[in-house]
């Protein structure tokens, strides 16, 4: 193999859609030679590297100069213009370039599930990156912090967002939930912070089914529906019951009978209730669409535990919505990469591995399928170089 691990993943990147994007988006006026092409390598090597600052992204891509037009490259960005470049190119152009590349990826990272197979389930939630308010002195959340909110709905099957938006931290999540579209027949899984009786009421009247985790202190009139816990089965269930809010604003915001499940948490020793709109289901079904909801969790966890994510290189809004995109762009080339191998990857050391090897040249999916030689291959070269002695 003549080209490098990294080069051959990004030649999973069309760069027809990229050169299409830069058009739409006029990303290589007044360029300067330091072109959108060579900005979004750049940002992807910072990610796939870990590389924590300025100097070490781009020393390390000018330490690949023989490599660098395997990658479409003709030079590596100096520091300085890396750091214009993050503050002045449009991070839509990224934004844009992530959902044409999850449309594309998207057969390779599908999973396929038995649990309401023909329904799809979006996952919504935020979480708070804290920034020094001192440096990102746009990001305000508190007097003395700084943060910024990405809002994201994670489509269950592919485990990846299709939608995503950064707020700074006083964005509430509501409110941002309340500006994206689902739908008709999808299902919307939520936890309490999205318990508002208006927005539950607009997605019964748009066809979309929820199920959200209701707060202890909601008023509700309440009839319990006959139901009996399947033999065999390991449901938490513990009552099934419909009514309505009791309460005249609850009542108002939210007019139509509504469904209760109320569930044991082992693990926190504490019940939890939960609502939906949909009165067919079992209550075990409402019980597991909520269990899935821990998916989201664990994306927030990768993204912020093996990527570029908490700590960055540009303290404008732009360079920073430019290092979260081109984040999730190299996420989703890495579960893809994960999904294709026949090695059973665990994806924190995948990242690793992959980092180590960035600029060797060696067969990308051999590698993927057998990263490690077994027993009989390291006694067959053992014995080679014995007789050679």
């Amino acid at each position: 193999m003549k080209i490098t691990l990294f080069a051959q993943i990004i030649q999973k990147i069309n760069r027809d859609s990229f050169k299409n994007l830069v058009t739409k988006h006029k990303s290589n006026k007044h360029c300067k030679g330091n072109d959108s092409w060579t900005h979004f390598i750049t940002m992807l090597f910072c990610h796939f590297s870990k590389s924590n600052s300025l100097n070490e992204v781009c020393q390390g891509m000018r330490s690949a100069t023989g490599d660098l037009n395997h990658l479409g490259l003709t030079k590596a960005l100096q520091k300085s213009s890396l750091a214009y470049i993050n503050e002045s190119r449009s991070w839509e152009l990224f934004r844009d370039m992530y959902f044409e590349l999850y449309d594309a990826l998207l057969p390779t990272i599908k999973k396929s599930r038995k649990l309401l197979p023909k329904r799809q389930i979006f996952l919504l939630d935020s979480t708070t990156i804290d920034l020094c308010l001192n440096a990102f002195d746009w990001a305000k959340f508190r007097a003395k912090k700084g943060a910024i909110k990405l809002h994201t709905v994670l489509d269950f099957d592919g485990c990846m967002p299709v939608f995503a938006d950064m707020s700074d931290g006083k964005k509430h999540d509501i409110t941002a939930a309340k500006e994206i579209e689902f739908p008709d027949g999808s299902i919307v899984v939520a936890d309490r912070g999205y318990m508002d009786f208006s927005w539950l009421h607009s997605l019964t009247q748009q066809g979309v089914f929820f199920v959200v985790r209701c707060r202890e202190n909601v008023k509700m009139d309440l009839q319990e529906r006959p139901w009996s816990k399947p033999e065999g089965s390991e449901s938490n269930v513990q009552a099934d019951w419909q009514g309505n809010f009791s309460l005249y604003k609850s009542k108002k915001d939210y007019p139509q009978e509504i469904r209760l499940i109320q569930i044991w948490d082992e693990e926190r020793q504490q019940y939890i209730e939960l609502l939906t709109n949909n009165f067919n289901w079992t209550a075990s079904t409402i019980e597991e669409l909520y269990k899935r909801r821990w998916s989201i969790e664990s994306f927030f966890k990768e993204i912020k535990t093996h990527l570029k994510i908490k700590s960055f290189i540009g303290t404008s809004m732009n360079a920073v919505l430019i290092q979260i995109w081109t984040a999730l762009i190299t996420i989703l080339l890495l579960k893809s990469l994960q999904r294709t191998s026949k090695h059973d990857w665990h994806l924190s050391n995948l990242i690793a591995f992959i980092r180590l090897n960035l600029f060797v040249k060696i067969d990308l999916q051999k590698w993927l399928d057998k990263p490690f030689l077994d027993d009989d291959e390291i006694k067959k070269i053992d014995s080679i170089q014995l007789e050679i002695f």
